[in-house]
């Protein structure tokens, strides 16, 4: 999907190989060899050529793998289990290298790689002609578009491998460095940034990106760049995740508004039940570029689409988990299909299992998916969740209310705070507000939403759950406290040891 275009590193044999054979025609033509560019390199001469390297702005690597690290998987037997799943169930710090798909290794190293492709392209533009109309309407929609892939990478990074947002200690939180500018010397060292300046800078690109989105110089499906529904909802995350409730909302609203069940979409409905009975048509339908609930799909390598690797929910569990909820005699239409997983673990149909080989004939490649980046249900529930923190009840209620036409199939499925506190035996109850229940009801309806795509991780770091996850022999338990410090992922040894970077505590 997001077909490499250009090199923008220098190729070490082809360098010497061109080197040679320049000195070998030097006597006879130095003007010659003064007109060759020594390495294969693309000349960003043009917005076309900028436009065409911004598709390696998106990071090939996924952050699913952090499911393993969360309460919706347990100990899965008769599945393969590699050495960075059982670093992942056990909290470990990762020892796989920079290759290996699945860890925060690769996360690290493929997000600053499609960083380095943003800052190349932002170093650029002010050179590239724009003496046309057009041509300063697609060199605003490129910045915008270097902007926000360079603000995406660092967000998703500074909520991997530091503390969550906390506005009374961002200022001194050690978080990532921000990377801004291309890299010109063979070893750079560089600092970590503050949480709160990392923060600071990605709302900053965020923002300017935001406004700056024009989509029609997209060449192909927009859907795999940050349009502008994409950017609204990177908008509503971002602001969810910094605690800035009521920014999330204003964004939340320029998307849903003032149709959010439009972009939801409907799991209920003849389609989605036709496929259910397809475990290759229904990740298909699932993904589909055309779904309006899609908003940004991004192509990973990763194993995490495969149900015979890794830890996965328990069937125990993942019936209980979809059984969960105030309503009677109601199936959640996100149970169905499953796929079995080894002895005594289920997997929500979620992925499409692709495979792409090195070459036409070669038996060997990448296994991928198509991420869904951003979805109108997480903004739906991002809105939700805001209105819950600021004790706006019946806001949240009438957004799960759009979510749940969508996702229960049953006679009788009108929310209501009633029926949320009967759910969790609060009737009648004083000391437990409508507030703290329906946050819980939201958390919940994210957890079942997101289940092996990723997202149920920072939930876990943004509200200090516990996690305990099940041992091997079935009775031992390791537990992930609250304020566990095993909750920020390891920064790389080699960013460490060769680029001086601090490690995080431990």
């Amino acid at each position: 999907m997001h077909k490499v275009f250009a090199n923008i590193k220098f190729n070490l044999s082809t360098l010497i190989r061109s080197l040679l054979i320049s000195l070998m025609l030097l006597a006879t033509s130095c003007e010659e060899f003064l007109d060759e560019v020594p390495d294969n390199r693309v000349a960003l001469d043009n917005l076309d050529k900028a436009q065409q390297l911004l598709t390696n702005a998106y990071s090939s690597s996924s952050y699913a793998f952090t499911d393993w690290m969360s309460d919706n998987v347990g100990f899965t037997n008769g599945v393969t289990i590699r050495n960075n799943h059982r670093e992942a169930y056990a909290w470990e710090d990762f020892t796989d290298g920079p290759t290996t798909q699945d860890t925060p290794i690769f996360f690290w190293f493929e997000s600053y790689g499609a960083v380095a492709h943003a800052n190349e392209v932002l170093a650029v533009l002010d050179e590239l002609p724009d003496n046309t109309a057009e041509l300063k309407a697609q060199k605003n929609a490129v910045e915008s578009e270097a902007l926000l892939t360079r603000a995406y990478a660092h967000f998703m990074l500074v909520n991997l491998f530091a503390k969550h947002y906390d506005e009374s200690t961002a200022g001194g939180d050690m978080g990532i460095p921000y990377v801004d500018t291309p890299e010109t010397i063979f070893i750079k060292q560089y600092q970590r940034n503050t949480v709160q300046e990392v923060y600071d800078r990605v709302e900053q690109d965020m923002l300017r990106g935001l406004e700056l989105v024009n989509e029609g110089f997209f060449n192909n499906s927009g859907k795999y760049h940050f349009n502008l529904k994409a950017a609204l909802a990177f908008a509503s995350r971002f602001y969810l995740f910094k605690g800035d409730f009521n920014s999330c909302i204003d964004f939340s609203d320029r998307l849903l508004e003032p149709s959010p069940a439009s972009i939801v979409r409907d799991l209920t409905s003849q389609e989605f039940l036709t496929a259910s009975s397809s475990i290759s048509g229904y990740p298909q339908l699932y993904s589909s570029a055309d779904l309006p609930s899609n908003l940004m799909l991004m192509r990973k390598i990763s194993l995490v689409q495969r149900n015979d690797f890794a830890h996965g929910p328990l069937s125990n569990f993942y019936g209980d988990l979809f059984s969960s909820h105030p309503f009677l005699a109601t199936t959640d239409a996100r149970e169905n299909p499953a796929f079995v997983k080894g002895n005594n673990g289920l997997f929500p149909v979620r992925y499409e299992s692709l495979f792409e080989r090195s070459s036409l004939n070669s038996n060997v490649g990448f296994p991928y998916h198509i991420n869904l980046a951003f979805r109108g249900e997480e903004v739906l529930l991002n809105r939700a969740e805001s209105s819950a923190m600021l004790n706006r009840v019946n806001d949240a209620i009438d957004d799960l209310q759009v979510l749940t036409d969508n996702r229960y199939i049953g006679n009788s499925i009108e929310l209501s705070i009633e029926l949320i506190r009967a759910f969790f035996g609060a009737t009648g109850n004083p000391f437990i507000s409508d507030q703290t229940l329906v946050l819980d009801y939201t958390l919940l309806e994210r957890r079942k939403e997101f289940i092996v795509q990723g997202l149920r991780w920072f939930d876990i770091k943004r509200h200090e759950i516990e996690v305990d996850h099940v041992l091997e022999d079935g009775n031992s338990t390791n537990r992930l406290e609250e304020d566990d410090l095993r909750k920020i992922l390891q920064i790389p040894t080699s960013a460490i040891d060769v680029g001086g970077l601090k490690p995080n505590p431990r």
